[in-house]
């Protein structure tokens, strides 16, 4: 190892750094939303695809579908084969899987942030007090 500080991956600053500035904050949290809503949006893509090749629905039928099982809601239409039922199965597991991803894509640096402003050594604790 040279003499230098180790980088922290990803940009996101060690304790002992100080506190990101609000505008590196909102552009970080910019590339964070920005990285969940493309995941949402292929999973979105993904579901259509399927539900229009394997149910035949119309695109509309088949965003309809796809988004309120990647929102949770459940299928609006009922499936008659196996073969789309176990695709609509299989497509809400990883819906719910998307879910929770984006989740933690969307508070990551909201708690990072949080944290680090609150953070506070041990040693420090013992010096003063």
């Amino acid at each position: 190892m040279t003499g230098k500080s180790r980088e922290i991956p990803r940009g996101l600053e060690h304790r002992r750094q100080p506190l990101l500035s609000t505008r590196a904050f909102i552009r970080r949290f910019g590339s964070y939303f920005c990285v969940a809503a493309g995941l949402v949006l292929a999973a979105l893509g993904g579901g259509m695809l399927g539900y229009h090749e394997l149910e035949g629905q119309s695109w509309l039928d088949a965003y309809l579908n796809s988004a309120m099982i990647l929102g949770g809601m459940g299928p609006v239409n009922t499936l008659q084969t196996d073969a789309r039922k176990l695709f609509a199965g299989t497509y809400a597991l990883f819906s719910g899987l998307v879910f929770l991803v984006v989740t933690g894509l969307i508070f990551a640096p909201l708690v990072h942030r949080l944290l680090h402003m609150f953070h506070f050594d041990v040693e420090d604790l013992n010096e003063n007090g």
